[in-house]
């Protein structure tokens, strides 16, 4: 997938710690502030020539999603900060000592660092995790109610584990995003128009990527949860701010072959399906700040621009 989504490890070369201890309980289920959706019937991805084709984009298609509930907003700092007071998690950028962040969050007098090949812009800044995002010099103090970042596929399979929640499926996460917008084909959870008369509805990149975002919509990183207005099911920046995991393994080909009810992704993998686009999309270089738009990392992968979402079981 393309580096601007997030770069990949190749491997940690660990595997994932596991499950929390039991008895400890999780947070108060409003905490979570779930969102309970209806079964009901949509047409995911997209045949758009302007799309990513090899992304698996499409066919578009029709799903029937079973009922179920889902984040209104990603999970922030502080809620992810009590997952890790209860369980004493340590994340796989902590173990791992490093974490990519973009190199236009950092001061220019930061030290040197590595370089991802393909996409410079992103730099390996050891000390850098969900509680230091741009490296041992910051901290999330002022950031509670900012999405968490710098967590793998497997950082959010354990706070699920904890909170007695679950990653949405792809097909769960798009029909979510979508927001019972009647139009089947729209890029946006508002329609076909990105900035409709003017107005920015998601974070993402404006200025020259990378040298310069201007920050026209009002941030230049994340921004709080429920920044901007919500989509019709009331969920908050399901485009832009942050990729956010899904439970799905990732596979160009899949959707030729899913089944139309609640598809859940092909039994194994490399990579697992991330959606939704971050502040640092732009137009010119990737255009996936939309709702039919794919992406995909390595589970223990991390930077500054993954979190994620949950869902769980209609109330």
């Amino acid at each position: 997938m393309s580096a601007c989504c997030g770069p990949g490890r190749t491997s940690s070369g660990e595997d994932p710690p596991p499950p929390p201890p039991g008895g400890r309980a999780g947070p108060d289920r409003s905490a979570l502030d779930l969102v309970a959706l209806a079964a009901g019937t949509f047409v995911m991805g997209t045949d758009d020539p302007r799309g990513y084709r090899d992304d698996g984009e499409g066919p578009a298609h029709p799903v029937d999603v079973g009922a179920h509930a889902i984040g209104r907003h990603a999970v922030t700092n502080t809620l992810f900060g009590a997952f890790v007071a209860a369980t004493g998690h340590r994340t796989t950028a902590e173990r791992l000592g490093d974490s990519f962040v973009f190199a236009g969050l950092l001061p220019d007098d930061f030290p040197p660092t590595r370089g991802v090949a393909a996409a410079p812009w992103w730099r390996l800044v050891e000390g850098a995790d969900w509680r230091h995002p741009e490296g041992p010099q910051s901290d999330v103090a002022g950031r509670g109610d900012h999405p968490v970042v710098h967590v793998s596929w497997d950082d959010a399979v354990a706070f699920c584990a904890w909170s007695g929640t679950r990653l949405p499926t792809e097909a769960e996460w798009e029909r979510a995003a979508r927001g019972g917008h009647p139009d089947d084909g729209a890029h946006y959870p508002w329609g076909q128009e990105r900035e409709p008369g003017g107005a920015h509805r998601m974070n993402t990149y404006q200025g020259a990527f990378p040298q310069e975002d201007r920050g026209e919509d009002g941030w230049r990183g994340t921004c709080p949860v429920g920044t901007f207005p919500p989509n019709g099911l009331g969920l908050h920046e399901v485009t832009g701010n942050v990729w956010e995991w899904c439970a799905d393994w990732f596979d160009p080909t899949y959707y030729r072959r899913s089944p139309r009810t609640d598809p859940q992704g092909p039994d194994r993998g490399q990579a697992r399906v991330m959606r939704g686009g971050s502040y640092l999309c732009h137009e010119s270089y990737c255009w996936r700040y939309r709702v039919d738009a794919r992406s995909a990392n390595t589970p223990d992968s991390t930077a500054g621009n993954i979190g994620f979402r949950v869902a769980a079981a209609a109330p």
